[in-house]
Formats: C-alpha cells, sequence, structure tokens
C-alpha cells in the first residue's frame, strides 16, 4: 500500500535519499570522501557526520537524555556512517510513535531553553538534510560521479512506494 502519511513519507524519504548519497559515496577514495570543497560543510565527510549526528542529537532531546555531541571524533568511512545512518532513522521511526506528537519538548543550548513540539523535532530532523544533501550532490558532481543519486521525494515514491 502506498504511503499516506506525510509524517512517514517525509522520514522514509529522509533516509532513503541520504542513503542514496551515502551509496553514491562508497565507490570513493578515502581522499575523494574528505576533499574541501567551498560548498556547504566543506566535505562529503563532514556534511554526514553533520547530519547524522543531528539526528542523534534531536533523539536525544526526545530521549529527554544529554544530547551527545554531533562528532564524537571518531573517524568514519562510507559503510560506517550507512550502519549509523540505520540505526539512528530506526530509532527516529520508532520515537516517533512514543508518545503523542503534541508533547512539548526542552532543548537547552548555550544557557537557552527552547521549547518544542514532537511535531515539530520530526519535521526539522526529516526536512533538515534537504540542503545539505543537495550540497552533497553538487560535491558528488565535482568529484565526476555519475549518474548523481536520486533525492527527492517524488523520486523516492517511485522508486521504493510505487503506486500500482
Amino acid at each position: 500500500m502506498p504511503a499516506s502519511n506525510p509524517l512517514d513519507i517525509l522520514l522514509a524519504h529522509n533516509h532513503w535519499a541520504t542513503r542514496s548519497l551515502l551509496d553514491a559515496c562508497l565507490p570513493l577514495t578515502p581522499e575523494q570522501f574528505h576533499r574541501r570543497f567551498e560548498i556547504g560543510l566543506g566535505s562529503l565527510y563532514d556534511t554526514f557526520a553533520h547530519m547524522i549526528g543531528a539526528i542523534n542529537i534531536w533523539l536525544d532531546i526526545l530521549a529527554e537524555r544529554t544530547p551527545r555531541p554531533i562528532s564524537d571524533g571518531k573517524a568514519r568511512d562510507v559503510p560506517e556512517y550507512l550502519m549509523l545512518l540505520d540505526a539512528v532513522c530506526a530509532e527516529l521511526t520508532e520515537a516517533v510513535a512514543a508518545r503523542p506528537l503534541t508533547d512539548v519538548m526542552l532543548r537547552v543550548r548555550d544557557g537557552k531553553t527552547f521549547k518544542y513540539t514532537r511535531a515539530v523535532i520530526f519535521t526539522h530532523v526529516a526536512t533538515h538534510g534537504v540542503h545539505h544533501r543537495a550540497q552533497a550532490i553538487n560535491m558528488l558532481r565535482h568529484l565526476g560521479v555519475t549518474p548523481l543519486p536520486k533525492s527527492s521525494v517524488a523520486e523516492w515514491s517511485l522508486a521504493v512506494d510505487p503506486i500500482a
């Protein structure tokens, strides 16, 4: 059955699109994965560290535990990022069903407290990666990767959730 819940679509698409980009990075050399660009966070490595780390931070907020830093300082390769992405996206999907989306969560950052509904947090996490994925696609283009991975919601729908 095709997906019809916008939240489910956003969460599934976010995972699929980010995974598609990481899959496109598998043939890259470590030098290419770490190559610096004047785009976004500067490298594919840093872009994926940021995207996956941000999901982790928001999951910690949802679980009401102290947010872990975006980077733990460990150098990771593409297969490790794929495993981390799968794990955090699975946890995020479980978290969607855990409590009402209307519940208010607190985030303390730089000594300031911010209040967000769980719906805002899930929507933010699902949409945060859109511009970072565009930056990563541009980096892959500069590296000569062809074909470039698909990343739109419509492409996700045709690839994994076609209407018969």
